[in-house]
């Protein structure tokens, strides 16, 4: 299937094909780099908020959309999706805001401190989303794809040709 929009309508679309595309699927007990059942911990950066998910992830988007590249001020936003983890916050979730576009279904949760991306549930319940970058662990699951890739900003070319540096140069 390919999107070649960011319509609200394609956005519903996508979020209710994550909620349910692997949440019955076979492929979790194969080697398609799904995590086993843990307990994943993340926090935001000041440290204000901190939470913990249980359960599998279902699939890993990075979403190269006008209004993810917008929230995140970056090439793409990189989440997960789970439509059966369970999300527990342990502090700071009166420092948690909620932000929908208006007349869309593009939603982000983020500290209200310093400004970080933090997890939310969306399609009233059905689907947990959690940034990959407000893990404090590792993961083992590999991007599942890159989507609206007709959105993609004009300078997000050939990014693994250019130099590549540990620290600030």
């Amino acid at each position: 299937m390919q999107i070649n929009s960011d319509s609200n309508s394609a956005t519903i679309h996508l979020h209710r094909l994550f909620a349910t595309l692997y949440a019955s699927s076979p492929h979790q007990s194969q080697s398609w780099g799904f995590l086993s059942m843990s307990i994943k911990s993340g926090s935001c950066l000041c440290g204000e908020v901190t939470f913990e998910i249980e359960g599998d992830f279902d699939n890993f988007y990075l979403c190269h959309c006008s209004r993810c590249r917008k929230d995140t001020g970056s090439a793409h936003g990189a989440n997960l999706f789970s439509s059966t983890a369970k999300l527990k916050w342990l502090s700071g979730v009166d420092k948690v805001t909620n932000f929908t576009l208006p007349s869309t279904q593009h939603n982000k949760s983020f500290c209200s401190i310093c400004g970080s991306a933090l997890p939310n549930i969306q399609l009233g319940g059905e689907l947990l989303v959690v940034p990959a970058g407000s893990l404090d662990c590792d993961i083992h699951i590999t991007p599942t794809a890159h989507i609206f890739i007709s959105s993609k900003a004009n300078w997000d070319k050939d990014l693994h040709k250019f130099p590549m540096i540990e620290t600030l140069p």
